[in-house]
């Protein structure tokens, strides 16, 4: 598949990736990651070609790198394109292959990050390592940020450069990040490409069940583990509501429009079979969700504990956040608190102007059929942060996908892996973007 069928750019994408896989940097929470090693490789990448960058730790080998490549017209304001350096944990023994031996099988570069989100932090230095070497100037000021933690909530990556270095961002009114422009084949073969504007709320929570220790072989009615297990069941079962924001519905109207299914705006959900492996990610976009995912209790089989706990993965629609926090509150019962681990703001920008625009051309150039439509990611990016500075952000790390591949269980998943060929589309679709946003 390396061959010499692709150009210079599209070639560097593709060893870029791989080599930002093979240097773990892998993001266990609660402070616990290291991306100093993958931090320095990219700041050789781009010393390479004579880009200066600046490295910025906001705690011991948690590493955030910022470069400025100045544009010609100094009256534009700056765009920001960014993605973040972590990743998830991995279990190898689950893979099938070594999962950060970034080997190239079928077609695919297999490896933790490869799309998430280490593909496109490839795309991302391939262009720019491209444009140092013709002398491309870009109309306006691009600022690179790779950023630590953002699988952690980002209090070591994009929160911290916001808070303690808002002037690397001077100057810049938006931004692009991961989780947009990646296609969907739905009925008669169109490829809708979907860019996201919006993304739902995060509230991470932990809760804590206070009980009576005891031995175990007594009766105890003030049983830690029970009060938590029962509301862990509660919140893990219960049906939220449809809450339908305006990307949502004009996202859904045009799944309607393009495949001839009825519109019907008082239960979307019927078109989700329309949209394949996307229904699980989109699903989830049509109402608040709250996932148990961890659970912590007791210390010996004869010993009930004095406390439990649990922690939630609660995400709300935009608009929606205090329904989310009242509804848990209200199912888990009196002997349940809720402390929160980490939360951040729901965002929603139109899917208009010149930078949507530009993005759309960049799509249709490379491929003539593609349908691009806003939607609302189901988990969160660092444009969260970026907001706070008054920078508006969209998903846009295009890739062309064939029909038949699940690329939502490739995040955070086991067997993750990159079409190539969707690599080095993205890479040539990113390269055109940029050149005229």
């Amino acid at each position: 598949m390396t061959t010499a069928t692709h150009s210079e750019l599209e070639l560097e994408a593709i060893r870029i990736c791989q080599e930002l896989i093979r240097i773990p940097s892998v993001n266990y929470g609660e402070g616990k990651g290291d991306e100093k090693d993958v931090a320095a490789h990219v700041v050789k990448l781009l010393s390479e070609v004579g880009i200066v960058s600046q490295t910025y730790e906001s705690a011991p080998g948690r590493c955030n790198v910022i470069a400025r490549i100045k544009g010609s017209n100094p009256n534009r304001p700056g765009l920001v394109v960014h993605g973040h350096l972590d990743v998830v944990p991995v279990n190898a023994a689950d893979w099938s292959v070594d999962p950060f031996s970034a080997e190239i099988k079928d077609g695919f570069i297999w490896g933790r990050g490869a799309v998430d989100m280490k593909n496109m932090d490839a795309m991302i230095i391939a262009t720019v390592r491209d444009w140092a070497r013709t002398g491309y100037v870009p109309e306006r000021d691009i600022v690179l940020a790779f950023f630590a933690d953002e699988e952690a909530g980002s209090n070591f990556g994009s929160h911290y450069m916001v808070k303690k270095h808002p002037e690397v961002f001077a100057g810049c009114t938006e931004a692009v990040s991961e989780v947009g422009g990646f296609s969907v084949t739905v009925a008669g073969g169109k490829r809708l490409y979907l860019i996201e504007t919006a993304e739902k709320g995060i509230h991470w929570m932990k809760l804590t069940a206070d009980g009576r220790a005891a031995h175990g072989s007594m009766m105890n009615d003030e049983n830690a583990v029970t009060r938590l297990a029962e509301a862990v069941a509660k919140i893990g079962q219960f049906q939220w509501p449809q809450r339908y924001s305006k990307t949502v519905k004009a996202f859904f109207k045009r799944i309607a429009d393009e495949t001839g299914k009825p519109y019907n705006e008082d239960d979307l959900r019927p078109l989700l079979k329309e949209i394949g492996f996307a229904a699980r990610m989109i699903g989830a976009t049509l109402q608040n969700t709250a996932n148990p995912t961890m659970l912590e209790a007791g210390y010996k089989a004869n010993v009930i504990p004095g406390s439990a706990s649990a922690v939630i993965d609660g995400r709300f629609i935009p608009g929606f956040e205090d329904e989310l926090n009242e509804t848990i509150k209200s199912i888990i019962g009196e002997h349940v608190r809720v402390e929160t681990i980490t939360r951040d703001k729901a965002l929603e920008v139109p899917f208009e102007g010149d930078l949507v625009e530009a993005m759309c051309n960049a799509l249709i150039k490379e491929d003539a059929v593609a349908i691009p439509v806003p939607y609302v990611m189901s988990g969160g990016t660092d444009n969260k942060a970026l907001a706070d500075l008054g920078i508006i952000g969209y998903g846009f790390s295009p890739l062309k996908l064939d029909a038949d591949f699940d690329f939502a269980a490739m995040f955070h998943g086991v067997d993750e892996r990159v079409p190539i060929e969707g690599l080095t589309f993205g890479a040539r679709v990113l390269k055109d973007f940029l050149e005229n946003a």
